[in-house]
């Protein structure tokens, strides 16, 4: 009876610890990135993105205006990923591009109401 409860406390221990780690994997988002106009904006960000710790992969699609961000959740949240997009000038989702990283992105990577974007 001791072994039977004694098996039982493991297996119950193994599985919760694999539960406590699959909540802290690797996570995958899409954040919403409106202003991103070009091939430019896709690859500044990407590159930039790249660089932030727990970063894996950053996939942007100008044409839809979404970034896909593959992250490790240990070391990164999705609140710390959207800041470093508004940090490059960018809004993401509900965050606003900084507006002095704004004024210094080039021309064709500005709003269309700001003079910018792809010229017609």
């Amino acid at each position: 009876m001791k072994k039977l409860l004694l098996m039982l406390v493991t297996v119950l221990g193994i599985a919760s610890m694999g539960m406590a780690q699959a909540k802290k994997g690797i996570q995958n988002v899409t954040i919403q990135t409106p202003t991103v106009q070009c091939q430019m904006c896709k690859d500044r960000i990407e590159k930039y993105l790249l660089r932030e710790e727990g970063v894996q992969k950053v996939n942007v699609d100008f044409r839809n205006k979404r970034t896909k961000v593959t992250f490790l959740a240990e070391r990164q949240n999705i609140e710390n990923i959207r800041t470093a997009i508004a940090n490059i000038g960018y809004d993401a989702d509900d965050v606003t591009a900084e507006p002095e990283a704004y004024k210094k992105l080039p021309k064709c990577c500005q709003k269309p109401e700001d003079g910018g974007g792809k010229k017609q």
